[in-house]
């Protein structure tokens, strides 16, 4: 199976295309590669760091950018076993990112700053989804 990394330019022209003047949540599942894989000559590729701590330099060198625009990690949890679904992916890293809207989080992700810090999340992850969803109320029933 290939891991999902990066989203593909159909996927990213979708995301574009919806409303971008309200909040918007992503859901985010990251599995981690045992060693993280930078590219040939950068200055990390021979610096053995796992997976998970390249992609803490990722979230390090990122969170100014994510609190200048307003956005914050509105939830985080930690994988314990799949009960619907395919049950042979482990998720490393669970969180959902509030963004005040998709304009923030297409800011984002044009930055410069973040833009050379991606290279991180590349080298650090084997498989991800990345989910934009639409924030609704919550209650005390599904459905």
């Amino acid at each position: 199976m290939t891991g999902y990394i990066d989203p593909d330019r159909s996927q990213f022209e979708a995301f574009k295309v919806l409303d971008r003047d309200h909040p918007i949540e992503m859901l985010n599942l990251v599995r981690f590669r045992q060693k993280a894989e930078y590219p040939s000559g950068h200055e990390l590729s021979d610096s053995g760091l796992s997976g998970a701590e390249a992609y803490h330099r990722y979230g390090v060198e990122t969170a100014p950018i994510i609190a200048r625009l307003g956005a914050a990690i509105i939830w985080r949890g930690t994988f314990e076993t799949t009960l619907i679904g395919a049950s042979d992916t482990v998720w490393d890293e669970m969180f959902v990112a509030r963004y005040p809207s998709s304009h923030a989080f297409l800011e984002m992700v044009t930055d410069p700053t973040y833009r050379a810090a991606v290279v991180h999340r590349q080298a650090a992850v084997t498989d991800s989804r990345l989910i934009r969803c639409a924030p609704a109320e919550t209650g005390v029933a599904f459905g």
